[in-house]
């Protein structure tokens, strides 16, 4: 089995791959980063389309507190998109992993290179 079919636990919250029955979820979640200019905007195509690799984070109460999601271009690059955590979450290493498992599965998918765009500059 993958590395990246595991479900994975940091400090109290749960990373596993996303599901159908995740999108409305995810699709509001990240709609947020958006609105506050963090992240750019994702279709409903484009979030079944990357469902395969998409994973997600869910807290103790099991609400989506982060996600992430490896978009691959070809054997040569890949990207990771829409990468969010949620502030509640922030400093307990959930975005390392989420960007741990994305790297994980371009590693298992024979992806030469990875990259990430950020809308911060900080």
């Amino acid at each position: 089995m993958a590395q990246t079919d595991l479900v994975q636990t940091v400090n109290g919250v749960t990373i596993r791959k996303a599901t159908h029955a995740d999108i409305p979820v995810l699709e509001a979640f990240i709609a947020g980063f958006v609105d506050s200019g963090e992240l750019l905007p994702r279709t409903l195509t484009e979030l079944h389309d990357l469902l395969g690799n998409f994973f997600i984070a869910v807290d103790e109460d099991d609400e989506l507190v982060g996600c992430a999601t490896l978009e691959i271009y070809s054997k040569k690059l890949a990207e990771i998109r829409s990468l969010a955590v949620s502030p509640k979450v922030q400093g307990r290493g959930v975005g390392k992993r989420l960007v741990q498992i994305c790297l994980d599965l371009a590693d298992e998918s024979g992806v030469f290179e990875v990259m990430a765009i950020s809308a911060k500059e900080d």
